[in-house]
C-alpha cells in the first residue's frame, strides 16, 4: 500500500491509499477536483470513501466522488444522517477487510460526537482526522473535555511507529504552542528544526508517529483532564 497525500481546500489534507491493483480508499475528500484529478492522471480505481466524521471540510467531496467512481461511502453509525451519500454504517471496534483494504475502526469522540480513526494495522497507518493532529489535538465542539482527553488515551496504545495522518496543516502553530509550555523539551526543539525544513521546501509536514507525539504533543503528554483541560482552553486563544 501507498499513501498519496492531497492538498485540499486552505489547509485540509485528503489521503489516497493505494493498493498494488491500482485501487484506491479516499480518507477525508474535503473536494473532489484535486482527488479527480490525480485519480485520472494516473489511471487509479477509487473504491471506498472513508469518512472520519461529518464536518463539511471533510466529506465535501463524497457526492461528486460517488458519482463519479460508484465509491462506497463509509461513517460511523451515529452520523448515518450527518454524513452525505453515506453507504455503510460503522461501529466502534469494527474490523472491515475488502478488496485488499483491512482497517480497524475505534470511537474517539470529542471533535464531534460521531468522530472516528481508521487504523491499518498491518501498514501501521493511523487516520485521525480532527481528533489528533500532529503536536496538537482538535477543538471539542460536540463533545466533553473528558470524551477528547478519553480519546487521546487512546492513541497511546497504538506501537510507537505507527504513522500518523490526520486532518489539517497545523504543525508549526502546534509547536509554537507547545514550545510555549515546554521550554526545556530537547526531542520538541529537534522535531521543530524538521518541521521547518519540511515547510521550507513545499512539503506537508505528515506523517507523524505515535512516537513522536507522546515525546512531544503538550495534549498527548497532560497527566489528568484539569490539565489537558486548562491547555485546551489556552490553545483556543492561542
Amino acid at each position: 500500500m501507498q499513501i498519496k497525500i492531497i492538498k485540499c481546500l486552505q489547509d485540509n489534507y485528503s489521503y489516497l491509499i493505494i493498493d498494488n491493483n491500482k485501487n484506491a480508499c479516499v480518507v477525508d475528500p474535503s473536494e473532489s477536483d484535486p482527488i479527480i484529478n490525480f485519480l485520472e492522471k494516473n489511471n487509479i480505481n477509487l473504491k471506498f470513501i472513508l469518512n472520519t466524521h461529518h464536518h463539511h471540510d471533510h466529506v465535501g467531496g463524497n457526492k461528486a466522488l460517488k458519482e463519479k467512481y460508484n465509491a462506497k461511502v463509509l461513517g460511523f453509525i451515529d452520523d448515518k444522517n450527518r454524513i452525505p451519500e453515506i453507504d455503510i454504517l460503522l461501529t466502534d471496534k469494527e474490523i472491515w477487510d475488502k478488496d485488499n483494504f483491512k482497517f480497524q475502526i475505534f470511537h474517539i469522540p470529542g471533535h464531534t460526537l460521531g468522530h472516528i480513526c481508521y487504523y491499518f494495522k498491518e501498514e501501521k497507518f493511523l487516520f485521525t482526522g480532527d481528533t489528533l493532529f500532529s503536536l496538537g489535538c482538535g477543538r471539542i465542539f460536540e463533545g466533553t473535555y473528558q470524551q477528547m482527553f478519553s480519546s487521546l488515551q487512546l492513541f497511546k496504545s497504538f506501537p510507537k511507529d505507527t504513522k500518523i495522518y490526520c486532518g489539517h496543516e497545523y504543525t508549526l502553530k502546534n509547536s509554537e504552542f507547545c514550545k510555549t509550555y515546554e521550554k526545556n523539551n530537547k526531542k520538541l526543539d529537534k522535531l521543530i528544526i524538521e518541521i521547518n525544513k519540511k515547510l521550507s521546501k513545499g512539503l506537508p509536514t505528515l506523517p507523524s508517529t505515535i512516537e513522536d507525539q507522546l515525546d512531544c504533543n503538550i495534549f498527548l503528554r497532560s497527566k489528568d483532564l484539569e490539565t489537558f483541560s486548562k491547555l485546551r482552553d489556552l490553545k483556543d486563544n492561542f
